[in-house]
């Protein structure tokens, strides 16, 4: 019997459980902070659920925009929130030496190593297509809910 070809539907569901099964026994209690590591997957998840919803967008907007608008706006906040972790990871001190790499490190493109560096190019490789889909407004703007009449 052939093998049907998977959807994304088919993978959501598992890639939700996984994030759920990782906070259930892999995110400790107490003081610790999160490693870069971690801030490095969390940061790839997210860019990889912004490339997923933008898909998505791209191709419903023109035929229902209320939807595409909503799909648009939630791809806008995961950009914020990938922002965000990548500013975290670079606040966060490296391994070994507890140095806290300065916020120009990642600009000028100073490489820290790999894998360090991944959440760097994936971050800008990233911001490319965020500046061809959003404006600075939109990028900025608080969220107040969307209303299309």
């Amino acid at each position: 019997m052939p093998a049907t070809p998977a959807t994304t539907q088919d993978f959501v569901p598992y890639a939700t459980a996984a994030i759920d099964f990782h906070r259930a026994l892999n995110i400790p209690t107490g003081p610790l902070v999160a490693s870069r590591v971690e801030l490095d997957s969390l940061h790839e998840h997210l860019v990889a659920l912004h490339g997923l919803l933008d898909a998505h967008a791209q191709r419903t907007a023109p035929l229902l925009p209320a939807e595409g608008d909503h799909l648009k706006a939630a791809r806008t906040r995961l950009w914020q929130a990938a922002d965000h972790l990548h500013a975290a990871y670079h606040a966060s001190p490296r391994p070994g030496s507890g140095e806290v790499p300065g916020p120009d490190a990642c600009r000028a493109r100073l490489p820290e190593g790999a894998p360090e560096l991944s959440v760097c190019r994936r971050h800008q490789e990233t911001a490319q297509l965020v500046r061809r889909r959003a404006t600075p407004a939109d990028l900025h703007a608080p969220f107040t809910g969307l209303v299309r009449r």
